[in-house]
């Protein structure tokens, strides 16, 4: 009679030792699966970093004149305008270095008397 208890709480030990082991092996499956997630969002976050750091780069090569030119004249096939195109803007004053058309003659010849390119 006595070996009726102990054989129950033995069991009902050995019942929640196995319980215990089977979650704590759950949530260290869930932990090395979380892991390996958050290892490749912080690589496809340096990845999209440099991509970023690319674009930026890039971007900024897009807006400097010389580029700006270049499209312009190779693809987009545009060329300075004839002079007799031009059309003064009352009241601006041109950067130094820049003509300033001779009161008002829009179709003025370009510096050195011949025509732009």
């Amino acid at each position: 009679m006595t070996q009726r208890p102990f054989l129950a709480l033995w069991t009902l030990a050995v019942a929640a030792t196995v319980a215990a082991f089977v979650v704590h092996l759950a949530l260290r499956g869930r932990t090395v699966d979380l892991g390996y997630r958050l290892g490749r969002a912080r690589a496809e976050q340096a990845r999209l970093r440099e991509v970023k750091r690319v674009l930026s780069l890039e971007a900024a090569s897009h807006e400097t004149p010389q580029r700006v030119e270049m499209v312009a004249r190779t693809l987009l096939g545009m060329t300075p305008p004839p002079p007799e195109r031009v059309i003064p803007v009352r009241g601006y004053t041109p950067p130094s270095g820049l003509r300033e058309p001779s009161s008002g003659e829009a179709g003025s010849a370009a510096p050195g008397g011949g025509p732009r390119e």
